[in-house]
């Protein structure tokens, strides 16, 4: 059975994790500082806070940038729910933004038209996701962003690795250029893995600090932090060696030493793993030419060289006359596992009933037509042959 996404765990991965488990920590020790320098070197920002999950990390950001009732920000409707949610549980509300129909990305224009619709409500955050692997146009984001008073915070769950061109110059995802922060997953289908974790990168150290307390319930033990003077230092003004601060509430979001062991090990694979999807992206798209245009790639976005995630096509389900669903099902008598990302999240019953129905055509557009096929590292050209195949069969018996 070839799944749409997999793991690809090696020896030295394993043999990484079971140091942990022979060492004295088996979280809040050295693997996880370790971690953390090597992946903010990689990205190339000043500073990375690791934690549980790609949706902890959505979920910190929103809370480092004290969001709140009475706030707003943007989202963009294609996208995995957890972008929208992390905005709800902090008591703000969300203006969904519409994206091209033909990449599923939020554009400049759509993040102008969602503002325009919020009218007089304080909208505060903009958070851009790079689909499939693919780069919103930051620069243009960003501009818009500043006239309006926005924080960036990127969602990159599906894009480590992925390069933008600017200027002539390389901005990997991630380095935070055009954002006050960025967000990773470290889910198993995604190009790297922590068996779960998540990471925020950021090159201010004053988010950096409020990203470290608030996974750790809030707590602090820098003793210039500390209001409490009289109990935190003892009569020789030394900080006790007991005492902690909790300024504000934070959630225990914290990655073990396991996971981020997992993760360094996949780190320094990232290279091999990045050039192994771009191989098995170009012979999807060489041989998916003899199916145009019933199946086609999601268009690609220019000054862009992804990192793709998600390998995305659109099908005409309607020129082939045969379901999305049957479609999905014939190709997984033939063992070729393939998903749908994602429902448009203003279409998610909750959030009907919050905002009631609102009309972003682009998102209903991409989503009518998308399907994710197989994509990982542990694939063989062979395997991108065979599922190319079975698409054809369906396409010709049609």
């Amino acid at each position: 059975m070839l799944p749409y996404g997999r793991q690809q765990i090696e020896e030295d991965d394993i043999a990484a994790v079971t140091a942990v488990l022979r060492s004295d920590y088996l979280t809040t020790g050295p693997a996880v500082e370790a971690f953390e320098q090597a992946f903010a070197a990689r990205i190339g920002a000043r500073h990375a806070v690791s934690c549980s999950s790609g949706t902890a990390a959505l979920h910190l950001t929103t809370m480092a940038l004290d969001l709140g009732p009475g706030d707003w920000a943007v989202v963009p409707a294609m996208t995995f729910m957890a972008t929208a949610n992390v905005v709800r549980l902090t008591g703000a509300d969300i203006v969904f933004a519409d994206v091209d129909a033909d990449t599923g990305l939020m554009r400049p224009a759509d993040l102008e038209a969602a503002l325009e619709r919020a009218g007089p409500r304080r909208v505060r955050a903009v958070l851009p996701v790079h689909l499939n692997g693919q780069t919103a146009d930051m620069p243009g984001l960003a501009r818009i962003a500043d006239k309006s008073g926005l924080a960036i915070v990127e969602d990159a769950a599906h894009a480590i690795g992925t390069v933008a061109y600017e200027d002539g110059q390389q901005v990997p995802v991630g380095s935070c250029r055009h954002s006050a922060m960025t967000i990773f997953s470290f889910h198993p289908v995604k190009t790297i893995t922590e068996g779960e974790g998540g990471a925020v990168t950021t090159n201010d150290a004053v988010l950096a600090g409020k990203l470290s307390r608030l996974r750790n319930h809030g707590i602090t033990r820098q003793a210039n932090d500390f209001i409490d003077r009289a109990a935190a230092f003892d009569a020789k003004g030394e900080p006790n060696p007991w005492y902690h601060e909790m300024h504000e509430p934070g959630l225990n979001y914290r990655a073990s030493d396991i996971h981020c062991a997992l993760g360094l090990s996949q780190l320094k694979k990232l290279d091999r793993f990045v050039a192994k999807r771009r191989a098995l992206t170009q012979r999807y798209d060489t041989g998916l030419a003899r199916l145009a245009p019933i199946v086609r790639p999601v268009a690609r976005v220019p000054r862009c060289e992804p990192a793709l995630h998600l390998y995305a096509v659109f099908v005409d389900f309607r020129a082939l006359g045969v379901e999305r669903a049957e479609v999905m099902r014939r190709l997984q008598s033939a063992g070729i596992g393939t998903q749908v990302h994602y429902i448009p999240v203003h279409r998610q019953p909750y959030y009907r009933r919050r905002y009631a129905d609102v009309s972003l055509p682009g998102a209903d557009a991409y989503y009518a037509r998308t399907l994710s096929l197989p994509l990982y590292v542990g694939m063989e050209d062979r395997d991108v042959d065979r599922v190319m195949e079975a698409l054809a069969s369906i396409v010709e018996g049609a």
